[in-house]
C-alpha cells in the first residue's frame, strides 16, 4: 500500500491533521511517516485496528507496535513506513512536524482522499 492509502484508512476513522512525511532523503530507517491526530482513546483504537486489519488483509504485518496500552501515541512500524497515531496533546508535546521539517510533507484533507 502507498502512504496515501494509509492516510485514507485513517480518514475512514475520522482522524485529523493527517500528514505524510517523505523522509527518504534525511534518514535510512524508513521511507515515510504517516501521522494523524485522534480525539479520544476509543478513536485511536479504531484507527489502529483499521490500519492493522486492512494491511494484514493485504499481506503486511508490522515488525513492531508501541504505545498500544496507553493510546496517546501509537507507533506501528512497517519498516518502509511508520504510522503514528497521536492524541492532540502528545503531538503538540513531541512536535513531530518541527522535528521532521526537512522532509517533504503532504497534508491530507477529507476532500483530497484520492
Amino acid at each position: 500500500m502507498k502512504p496515501k492509502d494509509i492516510a485514507n484508512l485513517m480518514l475512514e476513522k475520522k482522524a485529523t491533521n493527517i500528514k505524510i512525511f517523505d523522509v527518504r532523503k534525511i534518514t535510512s530507517f524508513s521511507d515515510y511517516f504517516i501521522i494523524c491526530d485522534s480525539d479520544s482513546e476509543p478513536q485511536t483504537k479504531a484507527i489502529l485496528n483499521h490500519v492493522l486489519r486492512t494491511l494484514r488483509e493485504n499481506g503486511s504485518k508490522p515488525i513492531n507496535i508501541e504505545g498500544e496500552s496507553k493510546l496517546d501515541w501509537v507507533l506501528i512500524d512497517y519498516v518502509s513506513f511508520i504510522v503514528h497515531i497521536f492524541s492532540k496533546e502528545k503531538r503538540a508535546f513531541y512536535d513531530m512536524d518541527r522535528l521532521w521539517a526537512d522532509a517533504k510533507v503532504t497534508s491530507i484533507k477529507e476532500n483530497n482522499e484520492k
